[in-house]
């Protein structure tokens, strides 16, 4: 089953969400790559080091298997750390993008540029709907 989610949009909103998506996807690959990789590491060091821990008795170089998996952790915990800051950077790409597609608008005034601008700025989570909203009223002004 193909699952899109701009199905149930407007063609003309489809096409801009297609180019944000376009622009964004190489790094939405990269730091899924990272938050699939982190999770398994931190969990897998995590379970051996507590089973190292409380069930394994005391060996001398027990310390050289426990290294080995807190520097696992680590990096699990790296990577995690590396797939937060893509994904605040892909925010702000999408971000970038939507304000300059709507500042290069040619049939939405400036007084409405500035509105959705502001709205977008001010409440980035809600930026998706703002933008398809600016969108429809666009449409509907190169209409008249």
């Amino acid at each position: 089953m193909n699952f899109n989610p701009f199905a149930e949009m407007p063609a003309f909103v489809q096409k801009e969400m297609e180019k944000l998506n376009e622009k964004i996807s190489p790094f939405m690959k990269k730091a899924s790559r990272y938050a699939l990789f982190s999770f398994p590491l931190i969990v897998f060091s995590i379970m051996n080091l507590v089973i190292l821990i409380f069930a394994v008795p005391y060996d001398e170089n027990m310390w050289i298997t426990v290294g080995i998996y807190a520097v696992l952790g680590a990096v699990g915990m790296a990577l995690s750390k590396e797939s937060k800051i893509r994904r605040k950077e892909i925010e702000k790409m999408s971000m970038d993008y939507i304000i300059e597609r709507i500042n290069k608008s040619e049939h939405a005034s400036e007084q409405m540029k500035t509105k959705y601008v502001t709205l977008i700025k001010e409440k980035p989570i809600t930026a998706l709907a703002q933008f398809t909203a600016f969108l429809q009223e666009e449409r509907r002004r190169s209409y008249y």
